[in-house]
């Protein structure tokens, strides 16, 4: 096996940081086969840097994002600090990770080798990734504590289905996925949320309303481009409604919409280039394209994708701009991303590709969640966007030992703002101390 490297300790005020890469296979039931990079960041208490601690590893929302990168002991960090020796991870394909980008997809072959090589970056390959890195990192025989938010609570509840005998604790914060529900399950139960979401948001701004539909009319007449090139068409403007799951989304949207025109009012309603360019950094994935690519994939056991939003979008007509209300969308991925945004148009065939692949191996193992003994619990968000609380409080059920916390206090990204709040209750739940 080949050992870790360990490349740098940085001193942070409060965190010492360690960089680590780790050589793991591509394919893991080749292990002989291809290697791949998997980074992660190793943080510590600098009081506690030498401590034999326990460790935490943290599974990030996505798909296709990499960890976040610490600065300080802020949200949940720093209650994690108090007792654990926590590990970031880049999960394959991400950040530091062997990448998988534009520059370097066409590195992968032809569309159908691009599809088999991206087909090995869901949560089953990270989890094995996990694995591979826990004994390399603690040897055979030990344990360690996961938390995953969003994406990362999917990866978490495949670690407890996969290789439950690696984990001491796992907790989840918003992502804890059905057990069998199929991609056109999953956008059935979320658009509704979604057009609740647009709701609220038009009862909170009301004169967004007469904005949206005025910037939709610009969008036609004008046919603007984004300072990339790209050109904004009124369906790409309705995805700014992926923000409206996070706590401050309704006001990321509307001040977007109250500056949108540069003429101030005028007769000419030409869009300024400060709302172009807002529009371009909250709609791109120039950066993060798995989170494109592999969305519907999460959802796939056994069964195709074929662009399920897309498919799922004509049963609710709320959402067409022929009705002359706007209705923005929320985190569901669409068939022409991949052919208007240059970013994406290199995974146009692969995108295709996996979406009518039908052969996605289990994600979840239903009779060994039936049986979990690793302690473990969940904060489930009552009125979570993207992930429905339903779906997961019936998944819940049919995971041993499971502790749920149901709260509309706080959105999907309450780990982020009350991450400590947060933290400290699941630990207490999973140890059965509340």
């Amino acid at each position: 096996m080949v050992r870790t490297m360990r490349l740098t300790t940085s001193h942070l005020p409060g965190l010492v940081v360690t960089d680590h890469e780790f050589r793991v296979p591509l394919d893991h039931a080749r292990p002989d086969g291809q290697r791949i990079t998997v980074f992660a960041r190793e943080v510590v208490a600098p009081s506690r840097a030498r401590d034999d601690l326990p460790w935490l590893v943290y599974f990030q929302g996505g798909p296709g994002f990499e960890s976040f990168r610490p600065s300080g002991r802020g949200a949940w960090v720093g209650r994690a600090l108090t007792e654990y020796r926590v590990l970031l991870l880049d999960q394959r394909g991400t950040g530091r990770s062997t990448p998988i980008n534009r520059q370097t997809l066409a590195r992968l072959g032809e569309p159908p080798a691009q599809a088999d090589y991206l087909a090995l970056h869901r949560a089953d390959a990270i989890v094995r990734d996990a694995e591979w890195i826990r004994r390399e990192m603690t040897g055979e025989g030990t344990t360690w504590s996961v938390l995953g938010q969003s994406f990362g609570g999917f990866c978490v509840t495949t670690y407890l289905s996969l290789a439950p005998e690696g984990l001491r604790e796992a907790f989840v914060t918003g992502g804890l996925p059905s057990l069998s529900a199929t991609a056109d399950d999953v956008y059935r139960a979320t658009y509704p949320r979604v057009l609740e979401r647009n709701r609220r948001h038009f009862e909170r701004y009301p004169a967004d309303e007469e904005r949206a539909a005025e910037v939709v009319e610009a969008l036609r007449a004008a046919r603007p481009r984004l300072p990339d090139g790209d050109p904004l068409t009124p369906h790409r403007f309705q995805t700014l409604g992926t923000a409206f799951g996070m706590s401050d989304g309704f006001e990321r949207v509307h001040y977007l919409l109250d500056e949108a025109f540069a003429d101030g009012g005028g007769s000419r309603r030409e869009l300024a280039d400060g709302f172009l360019l807002g529009v371009e950094a909250a709609t791109g994935h120039s950066v993060n394209p798995l989170y494109v690519v592999l969305q519907e994939a999460c959802y796939c056991q056994g069964t195709a994708s074929r662009w399920a939003a897309e498919r799922l979008r004509t049963e609710f007509p709320e959402f067409d701009l022929a009705s002359g209300r706007v209705r923005f969308t929320g985190e569901m991925m669409y068939p022409w991303m991949v052919e208007e945004y240059a970013a994406l148009r290199p995974f146009r065939e692969v995108a295709h590709l996996l979406a009518e692949q039908e052969d996605w191996p289990a994600l979840y193992d239903r009779e060994r969640l039936a049986g979990n003994e690793v302690p473990c619990a969940a904060v489930v968000y009552h009125d979570d966007m993207y992930v429905d609380a339903g779906l997961s409080l019936e998944a819940a059920g049919a995971i041993r030992g499971m502790r749920t916390w149901v709260t509309n206090e706080l959105d999907h990204d309450g780990v982020r703002l009350d991450g400590e709040r947060i933290l400290a209750h699941l630990i207490e739940l999973a140890r059965g101390e509340r």
